[in-house]
């Protein structure tokens, strides 16, 4: 059977649109059909091979071989915008994204698409969201963000977009909502969506295990350098224990922890979480990695446990409150490197949106 196309969009970056598409694309593989994927147009790119980073992951769910002019035939590096300004018809940006559609069309019986960023990213190359989802004659998926008042806000401004290209929606997937604010906020959102003819197609509760930056993240937002054991980058972290006077008892879990001190404090710091590991009787290591600030050399007795536990140990120039707010701050984003944060995506999808709903919606 063939389904007419899905677009993924999203009211803006960092809502949940790659772990939602992933979801769909996954679900609907096992429901046997045959599902492609594509990014029409990206913004990050991997240098060596041109297409956009998002596309990666999902070759490796569906086991496609990529080929940029047909899985993410369009990149707007931030270099092109003053191009595209002075010369907004040196391009084939328009061509490129029908030539992929024809391609997945021709071997695929359902594609879904995924946008970028807000609706209207790429609209400085006539490449809004809403624009690339008509051009492929795709029916549109609104990500938002969880809340009544702003959600509603946001919804009305992000699919008039869509109404202005006359692109149909197919429904809106609430996503990252407080368990304790569920039913209130399905409750006045049905009633708000009700009245503007949109489908409901789930609400997602926010699960804080998607939000876990690995080390690798962590390094990057802080720009610091790896001392040791720099193949161990992919360790997730749960939480941050800053300088030796944190009250470990306190913590509500005790692993994937991320310890963050000064080089003057570090090896109290350290001796403090071996001591409370012996305390509760932790055989494993709680941490997941060492941050150090300041300059200066740690005690034998640290570096032993950091090379007997294989800790990345990290070292940067900021200090340990600038380091903790860096990383505070961090917008994780779901990739290759996160398989537990994929099999979850997958399973929220599955368990609270009405899958059944939105391929009846698509039915050609």
């Amino acid at each position: 059977m063939r389904y007419r196309n899905i677009y993924v969009a999203a009211s803006s970056q960092h809502v949940g649109k790659t772990t939602s598409t992933l979801g769909l694309v996954s679900n609907y593989l096992h429901k046997d059909i045959n599902v492609g994927y594509c990014k029409p147009v990206g913004q990050k790119f991997l240098r060596d091979t041109l297409v956009d980073k998002d596309t990666l992951l999902f070759a490796d769910l569906i086991n496609f071989d990529i080929k940029p002019e047909h899985h993410s035939p369009v990149v707007l590096p931030s270099s092109t915008v003053t191009d595209l300004i002075k010369h907004p018809d040196d391009n084939d940006f328009e061509r490129r994204i029908l030539n992929a559609k024809k391609h997945l069309n021709d071997t695929h019986e359902l594609t879904i698409y995924e946008g970028t960023g807000h609706p209207g990213v790429g609209s400085v190359a006539g490449l809004s969201n809403a624009r690339v989802a008509k051009l492929l004659d795709a029916g549109v998926i609104m990500i938002v963000e969880g809340g009544i008042g702003s959600t509603i806000d946001m919804l009305h401004m992000c699919t008039s977009l869509f109404r202005e290209e006359k692109v149909p929606l197919i429904g809106v997937i609430i996503n990252k909502v407080r368990t304790d604010k569920l039913e209130k906020v399905r409750e006045y959102l049905t009633i708000w969506l009700e009245r503007q003819g949109i489908p409901l197609l789930g609400i997602m509760p926010y699960d804080e295990r998607l939000a876990y930056p690995l080390m690798s993240t962590v390094a990057a937002s802080i720009k610091a350098t790896v001392e040791f054991h720099d193949h161990k980058l992919d360790n997730r972290v749960e939480n941050m224990l800053a300088g030796s006077l944190v009250d470990v008892k306190e913590l509500k879990t005790f692993q994937n922890l991320l310890l963050i001190a000064s080089i003057r404090t570090i090896n109290r710091a350290i001796k403090k979480v071996r001591s409370f590991s012996e305390l509760k009787g932790v055989k494993d290591c709680p941490l997941s990695g060492v941050i150090v600030t300041g300059v200066g050399d740690l005690d034998a007795e640290s570096l032993d446990y950091i090379k007997e536990n294989q800790l990345p140990l990290l070292r940067t120039n900021l200090d340990t409150y600038g380091a903790v707010l860096k990383i505070s701050r961090i917008e994780v984003k779901i990739n290759r490197h996160t398989p537990w944060k994929v099999n979850r995506a997958i399973e929220l999808i599955k368990s609270n949106v009405d899958l059944d709903s939105v391929l009846e919606s698509s039915k050609l």
